[in-house]
């Protein structure tokens, strides 16, 4: 099986024909804005380090605080690797991840700001981020499992290279195993503006690929695999999203009280051997999904709901990364009073009921809890719905 998907890795990388990239210009501004970014380079070394690594990189819904005055250069590493994950009551894959889960981290930067971003592709590698090594082995000798295999990586308390990795430990809702299904990949930015056959190309399992970006304009954008099928790539788990804080700001930014995450998106799974559910090639051709969840988990925004107090404003950058269905979100109880299409300050409507996004469109809103009480986030497309694209906003009383 192994050799098997082996074989199919290098015959994916060489059908993607896209180990030749165009020359690069020199960088150059228009109107403020920073293009011409160096050519990627692509390379092999041993690292078995942190997998993810950036100090504004975080776990859904959580967006961390920048805590600097205009602009910084980033380094954020997002390594793809496997792992067994749990994404409703029973159901669990071995999903393609940007940095172990699914969606794989939100990574928050400003307007402005420049990010190197580095990937290795360690798809046949066991990429370990939950619990101990020692605790891993003894489970995988007790189960049968990857006893025998080498282990890459270990989270130690001391070394943890991003929020998002401390996060991951202490709330594992995923329930995360690591696995191995090597595979080529690649990482396609919608808030960078590069040439795709350089900073996108496809890297073989080893490989590591590094380029910057500046996050030219504001909003909130998906981020994918695009190697093909990419319908594939990304229903396996490869996106997440990008929060691009406008660099003046939104002008309610002194009255919010709470800012969150949404990342809706599809699962096509079906029944494989054993209890462990695999990819549906006919589901996702017929846009038939298993599963439509909010941040990757058919319950976990009931499980762990999102929080504030009645009368405070609450402000959720809400993505749908698809792969392919629209989304009508909405929030019981609320009306949004400020909604900023893809996240622009400039797209700015008022007094919404439902934000109508396509697949790979985003937008951020806000509102104002009007009472103490539970308010259902919920994709208004009720067959979605149903499963599983809901979540709660716990409220207690006016403080």
């Amino acid at each position: 099986m192994k050799r098997f998907m082996n074989y199919l890795a290098v015959m994916l990388f060489i059908a993607t024909g896209l180990t030749t990239v165009q020359a690069q210009t020199q960088e150059y501004t228009i109107d403020g804005m920073i293009f011409g970014m160096p050519e990627a380079t692509v390379f092999t070394d041993d690292y078995d380090g942190p997998p993810v690594v950036g100090d504004y990189v975080t776990m859904l819904p959580k967006l961390a605080k920048l805590d600097y005055e205009g602009n910084r250069h980033h380094q954020v590493r997002l390594d793809t690797f496997v792992q067994e994950i749990e994404v409703a009551e029973g159901v669990r894959y071995r999903a393609w991840t940007f940095g172990g889960m699914v969606p794989g981290p939100v990574i928050h930067v400003r307007e402005g700001d420049r990010i190197t971003f580095t990937m290795k592709n360690r798809s046949d590698e066991m990429v370990q981020i939950n619990e101990p090594v020692s605790e891993l082995l003894m489970n995988g000798e007790n189960t049968g499992g990857p006893s025998g295999l080498d282990i890459s990586y270990e989270v130690n308390e001391e070394e943890f290279a991003s929020p998002y990795l401390k996060q991951i430990r202490e709330n594992n809702y995923m329930n995360t195993q690591p696995s191995i299904m090597p595979m080529p990949h690649s990482m396609d930015f919608h808030s960078g503006t590069v040439a795709k056959d350089d900073k996108w190309r496809t890297i073989a399992p080893g490989e590591t690929i590094q380029f910057d970006w500046v996050a030219n304009y504001p909003g909130t954008y998906i981020y994918h695999c695009g190697t093909p099928s990419v319908l594939m790539h990304t229903a396996m788990g490869q996106h997440g999203v990008v929060v691009v804080s406008p660099k003046e700001g939104y002008e309610t930014d002194d009255r919010i009280d709470h800012e969150y995450v949404v990342v809706q998106s599809e699962y096509y799974l079906k029944k494989g051997a054993g209890d462990i559910y695999q990819y549906d090639f006919e589901a996702a051709q017929n846009i038939n999904p298993s599963h439509v969840v909010f941040n990757g988990h058919q319950t976990i925004l009931h499980d762990q709901p999102l929080k504030a107090n009645a009368g405070e404003r609450v402000r959720i950058h809400f993505s749908n990364n698809g792969p392919s269905q629209t989304s009508s979100f909405h929030v019981i109880g609320a009306i949004f009073d400020r909604v900023w299409m893809e996240g622009h300050p400039d797209n700015e409507m008022k007094g919404m009921q439902t934000v109508l996004l396509g697949a790979s469109n985003s937008a951020t809103v806000e509102f104002i809890v009007p009472e103490e009480g539970k308010y259902i986030l919920i994709d208004h497309e009720f067959a979605d719905a149903e499963k599983g694209a809901t979540g709660t906003l716990s409220a207690g009383p006016r403080q």
